[in-house]
């Protein structure tokens, strides 16, 4: 079974946050691959810190992980942008910690959403600090910004497709 998990929190106060970027780019892209390919996104009916407990079900064997992309915000990313990497660490990002715990593997497929403001040169504009960095992420994004992560989800969504048929080399050589 090939499966997109896509990381967000539970209940209509998160609905728009920067942190439920994955939701919202994945379900965008579940439209646009709905009947091209049969896939199975999920999104996690826990809060963000425990989606390893709704994942680990699913992925049982080293083929379920070779199967599995997850998607999901990175404030080391601008808005708009994206990245497909593989066999890293959470960086700091506690709902994919929870992911790699549960399976107690990295070796899997991550579509990386940017959703840190930038200046006109592609400097980051991100918040330091853990109050001001929890802020920003549950804060939610402006119009224009969604907009931006919708143009985005047309790539994601070609992304998505070339891993499961090409592989995740080709998909990151194409998409990086």
């Amino acid at each position: 079974m090939k499966l997109v998990v896509c990381l967000g929190n539970i209940g209509d106060e998160y609905k728009n946050n920067r942190h439920n970027t994955g939701f919202i780019v994945g379900s965008l892209v579940e439209k646009r691959l709905a009947d091209k390919m049969k896939i199975k996104f999920l999104y996690p009916d826990k809060m963000m810190n425990n989606s390893g407990r709704v994942v680990m079900p699913l992925v049982k064997t080293p083929k379920d992980l070779k199967n599995l992309i997850v998607i999901y915000d990175d404030m080391d990313l601008p808005l708009g942008k994206m990245r497909v990497s593989f066999n890293r660490s959470a960086g700091g990002h506690n709902g994919l910690g929870s992911i790699i715990k549960a399976l107690k593997s990295e070796e899997f497929v991550r579509i990386r959403i940017g959703v840190s403001p930038h200046t006109p040169t592609g400097k980051l504009k991100k918040p330091t600090g853990e109050q001001k960095v929890l802020d920003f992420l549950l804060s939610d994004f402006k119009k224009p910004e969604l907009e931006e992560l919708k143009k985005l989800s047309k790539k994601v969504s070609e992304a998505v497709e070339t891993i499961f048929t090409e592989g995740k080399d080709k998909a990151m050589s194409l998409y990086n």
